[in-house]
């Protein structure tokens, strides 16, 4: 997944100022900066829920160009939400098949009828969930509902959620907001158990321990602008990200 020369504005608000960067398959990427520096911008605009007036994106040698989130979730785009999205009237297991909508088979006929297409299709979507629940060691918490359950488990149940379609890439919007240490740890190895040579994972997050011990590659952002990329090696020792975003121990 590329992006190019991305450049947003809203009104006479620079919020993104020619950003382009590369999320390779088979690499965990991570996306930092401070509070406005437009991650969330830029996680946007990837997810196609803002475009750019300015610059480009393209997935697979595809471009991007004009495509919504939905479509671009039918082109294997999928993303996590900051803010768990769960309905508390449904088990873990029926809010993760919400997740599957995009890859549903079965027609509006089937809607009224049950057919042994739907049938089938509804066991497949059943059998893509337990399996995304499982993938994450959450499958025993499937038949219960989300006011039962703690942050750790429903915010790996979210990313269930985008896992369960199958998806080429995965965009996760600060996934250890709200969790705890042991949470955060086990969100971590959760990801690292997810990844394989195909997948394109982006982690837009604030927990630098998280982020150095999970991406190989990170971008930083700060005022809209790209200001560093690299190993987190090479991210600690950068000056400008010391500078506007760890902290420059200098300073004291």
């Amino acid at each position: 997944m590329v992006a190019e020369g991305i450049s947003l504005a809203f009104g006479g608000l620079q919020v993104l100022s020619d950003v382009s960067m590369i999320l390779r398959p088979g690499v965990i990427t991570g996306l930092i900066g401070p509070n406005g520096a437009g991650k969330t911008s830029l996680f946007n605009c990837l997810s196609g829920l803002y475009h750019g007036q300015r610059g480009h994106s393209s997935f697979a040698g595809a471009s991007l160009k004009g495509l919504g989130p939905a479509q671009r979730a039918a082109c294997g785009i999928t993303r996590s939400f900051q803010n768990l999205a769960m309905c508390p009237d449904l088990s873990l297991l029926e809010n993760v098949l919400v997740g599957l909508t995009l890859k549903r088979r079965s027609g509006w006929f089937s809607a009224f009828v049950p057919t042994p297409s739907q049938r089938l299709d509804q066991q497949e979507a059943e059998r893509r969930a337990m399996a995304a629940l499982n993938e994450l060691g959450i499958a025993s918490a499937a038949h219960d509902k989300p006011s039962d359950l703690p942050p750790g488990t429903l915010r790996l149940a979210e990313i269930a959620r985008a896992i369960a379609s199958e998806p080429k890439a995965i965009l996760l919007d600060e996934p250890a907001a709200g969790l705890n240490a042991v949470e955060t740890r086990d969100l971590t190895r959760a990801l690292k158990r997810l990844m394989r040579p195909d997948l394109v994972l982006l982690v837009v997050e604030h927990d630098m321990d998280l982020i150095m011990e999970l991406c190989e590659q990170i971008y930083v952002l700060n005022f809209g602008k790209m200001i560093a990329s690299g190993t987190p090696a090479e991210i600690r020792a950068h000056p400008d990200v010391i500078r506007v975003y760890l902290g420059d121990d200098s300073d004291d």
